[in-house]
């Protein structure tokens, strides 16, 4: 299994974090847990289903994943290859016109964001191209085609700022104070730009915060009152909704 990082290049660093090149022989069923910003993702070869209660669908060749307050799991054929673009917090609101909370909880086609004939176009592409350099370069391309020249909002950006410097445990009310603006009118700017919440956005970080901390040397209870939980009843549900197990069977998994 292959899963390469690339950084973009300079114009596309402020809304791009990183792509990634991953390519698979064997078919594999998987989970994705919820991260904080928006994934998109071109296959090149083979095909990617999504998996729920209600089967499996199979899902576009191109297509983007919003933010989500749970897990998702995927199977993907034989020989798959995709690209992943992965971008920053606020770096989608500089592509397209939707804005991203309309994506909360959906993976959906890119031609439901951009232009199909040229998403095709995009496709055709990667599918005759031989090297990952190539295929950055094709996806980078696209991307630079399609950025606005709008102003970054600086509020939502030092909101996210201030969730982070928490580990997401930010109360929504001293975010509020410490923005100096009420909750109505952040939460919409908030949604707009980054797709969710401030508070359900806190949320994904503050439980990936506590992912990287189950490989430490702390107890469960230790880690539940240092991120904040009210006790341990809600730790366990908030975690079981997020990654589909809980806390004590995930730690095993490690």
């Amino acid at each position: 299994m292959k899963f390469e990082k690339h950084f973009p290049s300079q114009q596309l660093e402020p809304y791009i974090r990183f792509f990634v090149v991953s390519e698979n022989t064997a078919a594999q069923t998987y989970k994705v847990f919820p991260t904080s910003a928006l994934v998109m993702g071109f296959q090149y070869s083979g095909r990617l289903s999504s998996v729920n209660n209600n089967g499996e669908s199979t899902l576009s060749r191109s297509g983007i994943t919003g933010l989500s307050s749970t897990y998702k799991v995927f199977r993907n054929s034989p020989n798959i290859g995709t690209i992943l673009v992965y971008f920053t917090e606020t770096g989608f609101a500089h592509f397209g016109s939707h804005p991203a909370h309309e994506l909360f909880n959906l993976s959906v086609s890119l031609d439901y964001i951009f232009d199909r004939s040229r998403v095709m176009e995009v496709e055709e592409k990667l599918a005759i191209s031989t090297t990952d350099k190539q295929r950055i370069r094709i996806v980078e391309h696209f991307l630079i085609s399609q950025l606005t020249e709008i102003q970054h909002d600086k509020l939502v950006v030092e909101a996210v700022r201030l969730i982070y410097e928490s580990k997401g445990g930010i109360r929504i009310k001293e975010l509020n104070e410490r923005l100096s603006i009420s909750q109505s009118p952040l939460e919409k700017r908030f949604r707009k730009v980054v797709g969710t919440t401030p508070k359900k956005f806190a949320s994904i970080v503050r439980l990936n915060h506590v992912i990287t901390s189950l490989n430490k040397t702390k107890s469960l209870t230790e880690i539940c009152y240092d991120n904040n939980f009210f006790d341990q009843a809600h730790f366990n549900r908030d975690f079981k909704q997020f990654t589909g197990e809980t806390p004590e069977n995930f730690k095993r998994l490690l």
